[in-house]
């Protein structure tokens, strides 16, 4: 099933915590892909070279995305990377990475307050992380005849489109990126209105 809209960081955003004398330095930031995701962690690596840990985990896409991962870098097994993907999992927000920069202060927390720590330090980032609504869209190019251009201005006043491109020549063709939402109704709709006389392509994706 494909997930129409949902809440995506609207810029990085950072936290401490500190339990038993450990700092856990907690960052969140967008990442629409793998790359980006990586990249922050490698950049966060390079800014905390004396830290005793960092873990993340990251959703790069859509909440129901596969493209997500997670690291305990070096804590007990399952007791950081699993719990910090759970909490961002539980969110439901999608396009995020988090990582958590840990200073042991010298007392071992044991595997269950690991995992309170690196949930509670998550929660805590997201608590207040500034969030924008993205909808997922498909672009499509629309070919027709001029005589069919005022019908198709109306139908398209109708739906949620972006990025309405048009091109004059021997026809029409119009690119515009729609709500996937609306994407089957759109096409059935503007089949209808032309009797069939519209070619409607899928671009190749950016």
């Amino acid at each position: 099933m494909t997930t129409t809209s949902y809440q995506v960081p609207a810029q990085a955003h950072h936290v401490e915590l500190e339990i038993k004398r450990s700092k856990f330095l907690t960052f969140a930031s967008p990442a629409v892909n793998r790359q980006e995701a990586e990249e922050f962690i490698r950049s966060l690596r390079d800014q905390h070279p004396q830290a005793s840990h960092v873990c993340w985990a990251y959703i790069a896409g859509a909440p129901n995305t596969t493209i997500r991962s997670m690291s305990d870098d070096g804590e007990p097994s399952g007791t950081a990377g699993m719990p910090m993907l759970k909490v961002l999992e539980y969110s439901g927000y999608g396009d995020i990475v988090v990582a958590v920069v840990r200073y042991f202060g010298g007392t071992k927390l044991g595997t269950g307050g690991l995992q309170r720590a690196y949930s509670d330090a998550v929660s805590l980032v997201l608590t207040d992380l500034p969030l924008k609504l993205k909808v997922s869209r498909t672009r499509l190019q629309l070919t027709y005849d001029y005589s069919y251009d005022g019908s198709i201005s109306r139908l398209l006043a109708r739906y949620d489109v972006e990025g309405i491109q048009p091109n004059y020549a021997q026809q029409v063709s119009l690119t515009i990126a729609i709500a996937n939402s609306e994407l089957s109704t759109f096409k059935t709709e503007v089949t209808n209105i032309t009797a069939g006389n519209v070619e409607v392509l899928l671009p190749k994706s950016e």
